[in-house]
This record gives structure tokens, sequence and C-alpha cells, in this order.
């Protein structure tokens, strides 16, 4: 499950562009043992982002592993961001094996190395691509290096408290980005003061899962270039997409979105305000439906994609997927058995079923969403059918990581503050921030 934070600071996003400059590039594949080692043992060192009752299921999964394997002791160290991992890579810290929460790291970890380069033992081992579908083997590598395999997926659809839509006399969920922003003004309660109750939807970016990124696909808006460039300032489709969440900020004024938000519960709390029924309509990923059978188990709700634009309804169906994307740090003391403990996490259909099902991600191989064993309710299968549209799209891999997000979020700072007097104009200053900042992190 993502626990990246996509409304990062631009100061932020420049300077990782700022590290990736600094840190080389690697485009040769690591030497590997002509031939897999007969008996493999020794300790991996693995770091991965999960908390909690998620953690909990990558150490179940890790003990099965070790029962297959048991000269390999592996130790896990859970709630490790990206940050943090790359820091430690960077020093020299022998990680074994390291698990992103994003896909929008893939670009940094191949061209500085921090990532082992995988096609050594990929191509030693003869290890079947064509197990993992086209888009998940898209956000896997970068410039042709493929320096992480997928660990699970993350997709984005709509959530809908049905109570609340049966109450105002709706079965449906909204298909188009009008009809959604007509159903959250119905749905909205204002108390007496005029201050937000129960707000039908909450347009405010970076608030929860509202993220660019994850309204991008409703939209067809293209982020970058063939040549890594920005493409967000000649695509009309970025104006149609501010247009719109503008339109519904200023239904609520955001003085008081922002108070309402305030004043909800954290996003990965039992306090979540969809689970409360203080937000009738969200934007979430499949994990959701886990945490709100743990923590809300009589909310009736229903799942859907997410509306899409009122002149693109030809990409119904799709959404925004991203995932959780491994590798073997460059540092690792035992790269053998942490590749053998990345095969079994990624390519085991066993092992892949029993993490889908537990933390109710997306599994990333065709035999795991082909299994039986896969236990799909009707709000969970929104997501499976949404992985495999046409229409669904991810972010690109870029050399300076999510930098280009990063500055599209402080672009809807200053947007939805009202603080952006030429849009067109403004989002031409986007594509110069990215620009300058791909110059910087690639050279001359």
């Amino acid at each position: 499950m993502k626990r990246q934070r996509f409304f990062a600071t631009l100061g932020a996003g420049l300077a990782l562009a700022t590290v990736a400059a600094c840190s080389g590039s690697s485009t040769a594949a690591p030497s590997v043992p002509p031939s897999p080692t007969a008996k493999v043992t020794g300790t991996v060192e693995f770091w991965h982002f999960f908390t909690g009752r998620e953690e909990a299921a990558v150490k179940a999964a890790v003990a099965d592993f070790h029962a297959k394997y048991p000269d390999i002791t592996v130790n896990v160290r859970g709630g490790q961001d990206d940050e943090k991992m790359l820091k430690a890579i960077a020093a020299g810290q022998p990680i074994d094996l390291a698990l992103s929460s994003t896909t929008d790291r893939a670009g940094k970890f191949c061209q500085s190395g921090a990532f082992k380069d995988l096609k050594g033992y990929i191509d030693r081992d003869k290890l079947d691509l064509t197990q993992f579908p086209d888009a998940v083997l898209a956000y896997t590598q970068f410039n042709g290096v493929r320096c992480t395999l997928p660990m699970l997926s993350d997709v984005y659809g709509l959530y809908y408290n049905k109570a609340m839509l049966s109450g105002a006399g709706v079965t449906d969920a909204p298909k188009t980005t009008s009809d959604l922003t007509a159903l959250a003004k119905k749905l909205t309660v204002f108390n007496p003061d005029g201050s937000i109750k129960v707000a039908g939807f909450v347009p405010e970016m970076g608030w929860y899962e509202n993220a660019p990124a994850h309204f991008a696909p409703s939209f067809g808006s293209k982020w970058l270039n063939p040549d890594a460039t920005s493409a967000i300032g000649g695509d009309p489709s970025w104006q149609e997409m501010a247009k719109w969440q503008k339109d519904l900020v200023d239904f609520y004024g955001i003085d008081k979105l922002t108070k309402f938000t305030a004043g909800l519960g954290q996003e990965f709390s039992a306090d979540n305000a969809f689970e409360k029924g203080k937000v009738a309509m969200v934007i979430d990923g499949e994990y959701r439906s886990a945490f709100v059978k743990d923590e809300a188990p009589t909310l009736q709700y229903g799942t859907a994609p997410f509306p899409t634009g009122d002149s693109h309804t030809d990409l119904d169906g799709g959404g925004y997927i991203t995932g959780n994307i491994m590798g073997i740090g460059k540092g690792s003391a035992n790269p053998e058995a942490a590749w053998l403990l990345m095969r079994y996490l990624t390519t085991d259909t066993d092992a892949m079923v029993k993490l889908a099902n537990a933390i109710k991600n997306v599994p990333t191989t065709k035999a795991a969403l082909a299994s039986p064993n896969l236990e799909a309710d009707a709000n969970y299968k929104t997501f499976l059918d949404i992985f495999g549209n046409a229409h669904s799209s991810t972010t690109p891999a870029s050399p300076t990581g999510s930098q280009y997000q990063d500055a599209m979020a402080d672009f809807f700072t200053k947007w939805q503050g009202g603080k952006v007097s030429d849009l067109g104009a403004a989002l031409l200053d986007v594509d110069k921030q990215i620009n300058d900042a791909l110059a910087l992190a690639t050279g001359p």
C-alpha cells in the first residue's frame, strides 16, 4: 500500500534532483555468479515501508520463505521510507533488499545505481518477465535498466457512502466530473454558522489521496514528452482538471475547506473521514477496503472507477496505477540470498495471493490475478477491473523522481488558494521548473 505522500514541497523535489545529479548513473549489469549457488545461506537485511497490520502480513510472508529456505535468516525492518533508504544506501549501509512504496523513484534508483541492475540475475535464471502485466513492467525499469521487480500494485478509484447517496435519491456512482460535482454539492451538509458538517467530496489537493497524479488518468493528462521534458503547459487537459477542481473548491470556500480538513482524522487511522461518515465520496486505493473491514465493518459503501473529465468519457473504466517496487541495494552483503527472497516475494503465486488477501493490494503477476484463492468481493473487484483496463495509466519514470509531480502540487496549492491569475501562464511556468530540474539532474 502506498505510504508515499504525493503532495511534497517543490523544494524537496529539487533537493532530490540534486542528489540524483551528484550520484552518477549505472547502466552496466552487475557481475553475478554464472550459475545459481547450490545452497544459499546467510542473512538478508530487508527494509520496507509497511507498518501495523500490513507489516504483520509481510512478516508472515517472510516466515513462509524462511520455512522454505531455513539456511537464510531475514532481518525485517519495517516503517522505512524511501528517503531514509536512499540515504542509508548512499552512506554504504548494507541493505540487501529494499521495498519502495512508489514507482516514482524507479528512475532515481536505477540511474543512480542505488539498486543493482537485475539483468544478470534475470538472464542467468531465465526469469520469465511475461508473467508480469505490461503496465507493471513499464514502471520497474528506467532507460532500459531494470533495477526493480514489482511486489503488489495500488489502483485508485472512487469510494462512496451508499447510505448518503440513497438518502439523496441516488443509486449509481457518478460517471463524469460534472456528475461528481453536482452530487458532491447535493450531499454536502453545512452547519448553521456556514461551516462544513459533512462534505460530499473534498476537492482540496493535498488532502488524503487527492493528488494530480491520481486524477490525471480521468482527463488523459500527459506528464512528460519522450525526451523527459514537461508536457504539462501544452496539454489542455490539465487546464480542464484545474478548472473542475477550482469550481468545487470555490463552492465550499478554501478557508472553510482548510478548517474542515484540519479537524478530520488522520487518513491511516480509525478516524479516517470516509470511514467516519464525514465525507461522502473520496478517491482512494484498493487497500482502503481492508481498512474499512478492520475499522468500520458496518459501513455500507461502494466502489467505482473515478469519474472521467466531461470531454474524456472514452476513458471510462480506467484509473491510476502505481505499485511497490523492490530492489537489491548496491552495498548488499548477500545479493544471492536477496535475489532469492526477491524472487519469492514477487513471483511465488501463493505468497503473492496471501499478501494480496491480507493487505488488499492488487497482485502483480498474471498467475496470482487468476488464482481461485484470491479473495475478491464486489468492492475489491472494481480495482482488479481498473487494473486490467486499457485506459488505466501510471506516472512515467524520470531521472528527477517525483519532482514533476511536486511541481504540480506546488501549482495546485497556489491555484486552489486563489493566487493564480493566469492559468495558462502558470502551467508554462511549471514546465520551466520541471525542465530546469531535469537539466540539473542530467547535466549538459
